[in-house]
C-alpha cells in the first residue's frame, strides 16, 4: 500500500488490519486490528491525527482529513460507506455513515446512529445516539428500532470478515479471456447475505 511519512511522522497499522494496495495513508494515521480500508481510500493526516479503531471499516474512495491539531476519530465497528468524506469529526461506536455523505469539522455522530446516503452533517453538529438522520443539512428523522441496529451490526461483521478474507486470499491477477464452466463465481464467496432493513425512504 502507498504509505508515507511526513515531518518524520509515520502511520501505524496493526498486522490484523487490511489496507487495500490502492489506498493511501499519510502521516499520523493509527489503524487498529480488524479494520478494513477499501480501494482508493485516502487517509491524509498531515495536519491532525486520524484514528480508526478496532473492527471499523472505511470503504472505497472515502476521504478522511482534518484541520491542524484535530483528531478525526472512527470508533469500534464504525462503518463508513463508499465515497464518504470525514473531516475533523468524531464517529462513535457502531455508527453507519451512508454512501457519499459528508461529516464536517467538530461534528459528532452518536453511538449506533445511521446517517443516510448523500447527507451533510454540518460543522459542530451533534447527532444523538440510536437515531436515523439524513438530508443536507442532516436532521434526525426518528429513533432506530432494535432490529435496524442489529442489521447494521451484521453488515459490519461482514466487513470484519472481509478484512480477514482479503488478507488471506486477495491478490492481483490477470483476467481470464473467457468464462468457463468450472470458474468460481460469487456463490463461492465466504460471506452471508444481509437483507437491508426498511429505513423509511433513506438510502443507506
Amino acid at each position: 500500500m502507498p504509505c508515507y511519512e511526513i515531518d518524520g511522522v509515520i502511520p501505524v497499522v496493526s498486522p490484523g488490519a487490511y489496507i487495500h494496495p490502492t489506498a493511501v495513508l499519510i502521516g499520523d494515521v493509527i489503524i487498529e486490528e480488524g479494520v478494513y480500508i477499501g480501494p482508493f481510500a485516502s487517509l491524509r493526516a498531515d495536519f491532525g491525527r486520524i484514528h480508526v479503531r478496532k473492527n471499523a471499516n472505511i470503504q472505497d474512495s472515502c476521504t478522511v482529513h482534518g484541520f491542524p491539531a484535530s483528531i478525526t476519530l472512527i470508533e469500534e465497528y464504525g462503518h463508513i460507506g463508499h465515497g464518504a468524506i470525514l473531516h475533523g469529526c468524531k464517529i462513535r461506536k457502531n455508527v453507519l455513515v451512508g454512501m457519499n455523505s459528508v461529516i464536517l469539522d467538530d461534528a459528532e455522530i452518536g453511538e449506533n446512529t445511521i446517517i443516510g446516503a448523500n447527507s451533510t452533517v454540518k460543522a459542530k453538529a451533534v447527532i444523538p445516539e440510536n437515531v436515523l438522520a439524513f438530508g443536507s443539512p442532516a436532521k434526525v428523522i426518528r429513533v432506530l428500532e432494535a432490529q435496524e441496529i442489529e442489521w447494521k451490526r451484521k453488515g459490519t461483521e461482514e466487513y470484519i470478515r472481509l478484512a480477514e478474507r482479503s488478507r488471506l486470499t486477495l491478490k492481483e491477477v490477470q483476467p481470464l479471456a473467457h468464462e468457463y464452466f468450472e470458474r468460481k463465481t460469487y456463490h463461492d464467496f465466504e460471506s452471508e447475505h444481509v437483507i437491508k432493513a426498511a429505513l423509511d425512504k433513506a438510502q443507506i
